[in-house]
């Protein structure tokens, strides 16, 4: 048993053998011994970003804490399976990071883990390419497609950036419309078409997130296997939380097709393995990768790619 395994393993024992209140106890022991300026900086990047729970110590809100102390006890035998189908030893240790963060507040192995070779989804050691259909699933300004044309040149075949936000749309289409076959598509794609509403986050348009509480700002929705019908060979998505919906409108582009999935799985505390089950489930001869682009303090930018 190498290093990797043997640490999971000592931390996944450990959390197997306390209950549910003694892990938040833990957790939340560990958080308020770090030092005040950490503190208050992971307090207000979770107050801004509302994906995982507020967290407010003066106040005594510890909701965030709860929740991935729930996350934990009640689906480590998930982490497990995640951990057993990752296919390299480096995913294995993301893996490892982000629960050993979420748990010990360990900060120095998620600075270890951080993808500092690769341009974000981009893993050349992993992702081959060859003449892409693309589909780029929040699209936001254009920069994956463009990071694709720097690792890959102008190797693809059809491009479509979905893209929600009205002035963020304008920006994709200026950074791309000089560009050959680039479909511009102001739509959600989630597991149905229907009508969705656009919550402006205000810290940044990159949060902005969709649901069915009326905001007065609508966004048409559809499914990708509805609005594509030529076959995909390539599909990223980073659309804050609407992952998985986006994965059930997907399922006959990954079921006939097999693209190469690109998926952001950190928006809530289960993303992370529910979302590698929902691909195994829909095709079982996907192989499992994890990658890490994040900070050292809290672990977003976590990438599933699924090959």
């Amino acid at each position: 048993m190498n290093k990797i395994d043997k640490n999971f393993n000592n931390l996944i024992n450990e959390i197997k053998n306390k209950s549910l209140e003694e892990i938040f106890h833990h957790i939340k022991n560990n958080y308020l011994n770090i030092n005040n300026e950490l503190k208050d900086n992971i307090e207000t990047f979770l107050n801004n970003f509302n994906y995982w729970g507020k967290l407010n110590r003066n106040e005594g809100i510890f909701e965030e804490l709860y929740n991935r102390s729930l996350s934990l006890k009640e689906n480590i035998d998930d982490y497990i399976w995640l951990y057993n189908k990752l296919e390299d030893y480096k995913s294995k240790k993301v893996l490892l990071a982000i629960l050993n963060n979420w748990y010990n507040f360990d900060f120095n192995l998620l600075k270890e883990v951080k993808e500092t070779n690769y341009n974000h989804y981009f893993d050349l050691d992993i992702i081959k390419t060859n003449n892409e259909v693309i589909a780029d699933l929040g699209a936001y300004t254009g920069d994956t497609i463009l990071d694709y044309f720097n690792n890959y040149g102008l190797n693809y075949k059809n491009i479509y950036c979905f893209e929600i936000t009205d002035n963020t749309f304008e920006i994709l289409k200026n950074n791309l419309n000089h560009y050959k076959n680039i479909n511009f598509i102001k739509k959600a794609i989630s597991d149905k078409k229907e009508t969705l509403f656009l919550n402006e986050n205000s810290t940044s348009a990159s949060a902005n997130t969709l649901g069915t509480e009326n905001t007065n700002i609508k966004v048409e929705a559809t499914t990708l296997d509805e609005e594509i019908k030529e076959k995909i060979t390539l599909i990223k998505m980073d659309i804050e939380g609407y992952e998985k919906k986006a994965l059930l409108g997907s399922q006959n582009h990954i079921k006939n097709d097999h693209p190469k999935l690109l998926i952001s799985v950190y928006h809530n505390h289960n993303d992370l393995w529910e979302i590698p089950m929902m691909v195994k489930n829909m095709d079982s001869s996907y192989k499992l990768y994890l990658r890490y682009y994040g900070g050292n303090i809290f672990p977003t930018e976590t990438v599933l790619l699924a090959i």
